[in-house]
């Protein structure tokens, strides 16, 4: 066996499948901003579509509650992390990786349908600005739906997210035209994570999403310490609606599918 092999094969044996919520718990606290998702699926309502893996403090989450697995490690020290995970990986995956991690996976994997670069927010104090919006539930869904197919039809919404409580709408003559709503929602870890947020075509330009992002901000701030979102690093308006609320950049990743170039053995 050459050097290259024994340093894999070393990398691989200190690569470690993680079950204990407390330790995992534990290593993401160290920067509950940037790990907001990965704590909230440590909740009942993700944690059973989770894989997690550690190599020294650094960790990996594999998310399979989609057609397609995510893929999640963010911080420092990935590469012997990503290194030895590569046999494990599923052959087509999505994945939210720090800048520049994502060469680990070469060349096992190529990069495809590239999201781009993207940053981790997180609320800086009480929200400021104008807040507007009502709670929706699960009898609002057929119009939270229909909003959606208007004005966001890529959005990451399931069900189960809006049976939290934690999504909130406004209304013009009878009818919703913004809404904001969490991705992650988790009083046990005292985190939320922001998404799903939309204004409809016709009502854009008004200020909308900011005011009913402010308002979830109110709301989440009676059961959670930390609010999160993320949003593409080009996304400008987004951006500086966010900055007005309060949000500051806490980190940065990438968004991209990997798909197998068939250099490696076997994987689901």
């Amino acid at each position: 066996m050459d050097g290259v092999g024994r340093a894999c094969d070393t990398i691989a044996a200190m690569l470690r499948s993680v079950h204990d919520r407390a330790e995992l718990a534990a290593l993401l606290r160290k920067d509950t901003a940037l790990h907001a998702y990965e704590l909230g699926d440590l909740d009942d309502f993700f944690w059973p579509y989770t894989t997690w893996y550690r190599h020294g403090d650094a960790l990996a989450l594999i998310y399979h509650g989609q057609p397609v697995p995510t893929l999640l490690a963010l911080g420092g020290r990935l590469g012997d992390l990503l290194t030895g995970l590569v046999p494990l990986l599923p052959r087509t995956f999505y994945a939210h990786l720090s800048p520049g991690a994502g060469v680990a996976l070469a060349p096992a994997y190529t990069r495809s349908h590239d999201g781009g670069p993207h940053h981790k927010m997180a609320l800086a104090g009480e929200p400021q600005g104008p807040a507007e919006g009502d709670p929706l539930g699960v009898a609002d869904e057929p119009e939270l739906t229909a909003l959606y197919a208007r004005a966001y039809p890529e959005n990451w919404f399931d069900r189960r997210m809006l049976e939290t409580g934690q999504y909130v709408g406004i209304r013009r003559a009878g009818r919703l035209v913004a809404v904001a709503g969490v991705h992650v929602w988790s009083p046990t870890y005292r985190v939320s994570a922001i998404g799903n947020v939309t204004t409809d075509p016709e009502h854009r330009g008004q200020g909308l999403a900011q005011r009913v992002t402010a308002a979830l901000c109110h709301r989440l701030r009676e059961t959670t310490d930390v609010i999160t979102l993320n949003v593409k690093a080009d996304n400008a308006a987004a951006r500086a609606a966010y900055d007005r609320i309060g949000f500051t950049i806490v980190g940065d990743y990438e968004e991209a599918t990997y798909v197998s170039a068939g250099t490696e053995g076997s994987r689901t």
